[in-house]
């Protein structure tokens, strides 16, 4: 009886290595290993770039790593940027010393204050409660705007710009990013703060008529982790294109800068030209931008940001950040 009890509860119901296991027992065994992810703490200045970081609680269930640039003059008012970790919705987080790193280099070339959100994670969570703890921590960055909002956190309330609130994400951080622009052109963010800008890099959303779709690691997660209630490509949380998505001329943001790598085997390039075409048809006021990379694959600049090429994409973003 023991040995078969042993044997459910090593039966693997899901593999999608090098993300997860999904065990029978509901155990999730990740694979950070193969990425060589390790936590490290924040630190008040970097070495390498002189920026601060500190880690706060937002919910009990949301948490976030905070970076301050080098040399903030006391009333010096910066550009705020949320940003959401990619890893497929199912692996990730702030704290890891890579998701740092990069970060590090994003604040010190931007010159903004972050925010880089630790969301709960599939598929122990429906991806709902992602985009709703994802949701919450733009809303609890726009509350900063409210007089009366308790427990600010002196960063934000001290040298946060809230008229200048952009959002980005790598990979599935990119899938969250689409997902608030929508959800932002639905409602308000607290004191109707206005979202200014948003980053998509190499996101994780799929459109059917992309050669080869359903051959990507990407369509093959997408269908293990997304809820019942929207199965499939056609969901409006991963499609651009769906019928059941409200219009793109009701993204909530006035600019939009997209990228992909020529090399990229998660996220084929031509779902950024593709999404980026959809936009400028459906009569979107704003204003958006497109580059591939060339000879590069996903998310490079995260992996290295002080390489040439992801030293020019990071200043391209600093660029989108800080144009007033």
């Amino acid at each position: 009886m023991a040995a078969s009890d042993n044997n459910n509860t090593n039966e693997v119901v899901n593999d999608l290595y090098p993300f997860y296991r999904l065990y029978k027992d509901g155990r999730v065994e990740r694979f950070y290993q193969q990425f060589g992810a390790v936590e490290v703490p924040p630190s008040l200045e970097d070495p390498a770039t002189g920026v601060s970081s500190k880690d706060v609680n937002i919910t009990p269930h949301v948490s976030a790593r905070l970076y301050l640039p080098k040399n903030t003059a006391p009333d010096q008012k910066l550009p705020i940027l949320v940003y959401y970790h990619g890893g497929g919705l199912v692996v990730g987080s702030p704290f890891f010393k890579m998701e740092h790193c990069y970060l590090n280099h994003l604040v010190s070339e931007s010159n903004c204050i972050a925010i880089s959100v630790n969301y709960r994670l599939a598929p122990e969570n429906d991806l709902s409660t992602i985009y709703q703890d994802c949701w919450d921590a733009l809303q609890w960055v726009a509350s900063h705007v409210v007089a009366t909002t308790v427990n600010k956190e002196p960063w934000i309330e001290n040298h946060g710009d809230l008229n200048r609130l952009f959002v980005a994400g790598d990979s599935a951080g990119g899938n969250i990013v689409f997902n608030m622009v929508t959800r932002v052109g639905r409602e308000s963010l607290i004191g109707d703060v206005k979202l200014v800008g948003a980053i998509l890099a190499f996101p994780f959303l799929l459109i059917p008529s992309v050669e080869n779709i359903e051959q990507t690691l990407s369509y093959k997660l997408w269908n293990i982790i997304c809820p019942p209630s929207e199965p499939g490509i056609d969901s409006p949380m991963v499609n651009p294109v769906s019928e059941k998505i409200p219009s793109l001329s009701m993204l909530g943001c006035s600019r939009i800068f997209v990228f992909t790598g020529e090399k990229d085997e998660l996220v084929p390039t031509e779902i950024g030209t593709k999404f980026v075409e959809a936009v400028k048809k459906s009569g979107w006021k704003g204003e958006i931008e497109f580059i591939e990379v060339e000879g590069e694959g996903h998310c490079f600049q995260c992996v290295n940001p002080e390489a040439e090429k992801a030293k020019d994409l990071i200043k391209r973003m600093a660029s989108f950040i800080q144009r007033k």
